[in-house]
């Protein structure tokens, strides 16, 4: 069992950096001009079991930077990136432990969790592939120079994941200014997570999955850089209504949509003013946006 309690010299460089004045680090809030980002869903997830390294490897393999995943913890601790709170859909853990059902990642330790194939369910190519751990998950998108959209799934059922996390990204060198300000957003449809997230590391820039009220968004605009909703959910006055907000970094919101894996989608929503679209298509939706009429 590796759970173990942060460090004093951890804590402290979590809590010291979170009194940063918002000035010295407004510039990490937004993206570039009104250019669409592309962000691939649990990686490249059409092309390769979701969540694993094999879709990081694909998203950078047709040249995506950004990957999003999903960071749950197990029985002992350990964080490691799977979707479901269930292992049953993408895993084979109803064969290896048929007696364990429902089969909750919170209900494994990590050592049996290691024990499970995570691919042959998405193709035989991929047997054998695992659940990866986040620092496995880190080292590979690292060694990419990916970029990461990290999903806190179900903080409600881990207390304390959200220190856990920050933790384990700043031991993997991902709390460094550099990734901090280009290659690092952490979202979650869980609010509470991300006030505590922001709380501990004000300059990591957040996102909140779902669609807030238009009065309740400028509550959302003292914690959250974005609000990331779902793509049927996006309309021309609420983007504007997003943009027209200042986030936590004295930087106008942005507004990312999911999933969208079709083009003429992505064409509307781009049109709509999105600032990112989250796809397990990442390819699919670049040749569309690349081939519309600006």
């Amino acid at each position: 069992m590796r759970i173990r309690p942060v460090a004093t010299v951890v804590v402290g460089a979590l809590l010291g950096l979170s009194a940063l004045a918002p000035s010295a680090t407004a510039s990490q809030a937004a993206t570039s001009g009104h250019r669409t980002v592309t962000v691939a869903h649990r990686g490249a997830s059409a092309y390769a079991p979701e969540n694993t390294l094999a879709a990081v490897d694909a998203a950078h393999e047709l040249g995506f930077p950004w990957v999003e995943n999903d960071v749950q913890r197990t029985k002992d601790g350990e964080l490691v990136i799977l979707h479901d709170n269930s292992l049953a859909r993408t895993t084979d853990v109803e064969q290896v432990f048929p007696d364990r059902s429902p089969w909750n990642v919170a209900d494994f330790t990590l050592d049996e969790i290691k024990k499970l194939d995570a691919g042959s369910w998405f193709g035989p190519e991929f047997k054998g592939e695992h659940v990866p751990t986040l620092e496995a998950y880190l080292e590979r998108v690292e060694h990419n120079g990916q970029k990461l959209l990290m999903e806190l799934k179900s903080p409600e059922l881990y207390p304390g994941i959200e220190l856990q996390t920050l933790s384990e990204l700043h031991r993997a060198g991902w709390l460094g200014k550099s990734h901090v300000k280009r290659r690092l957003i952490i979202q979650s449809f869980n609010a509470d997570a991300l006030k505590n997230v922001h709380g501990l590391r004000r300059d990591i820039k957040t996102g909140f999955l779902g669609k807030p009220s238009l009065a309740d968004l400028p509550k959302y605009a003292e914690y959250c850089d974005q609000i990331n909703p779902h793509h049927k959910a996006v309309t021309h006055e609420y983007v504007e209504a997003v943009h027209g907000l200042k986030g936590p970094h004295r930087r106008p919101m942005e507004l990312y949509t999911w999933t969208v894996d079709d083009g003429p989608t992505a064409v509307k929503v781009a049109g709509l003013g999105v600032d990112g679209i989250i796809t397990n298509k990442p390819d699919v939706v670049r040749d569309a946006l690349e081939g519309r009429d600006d």
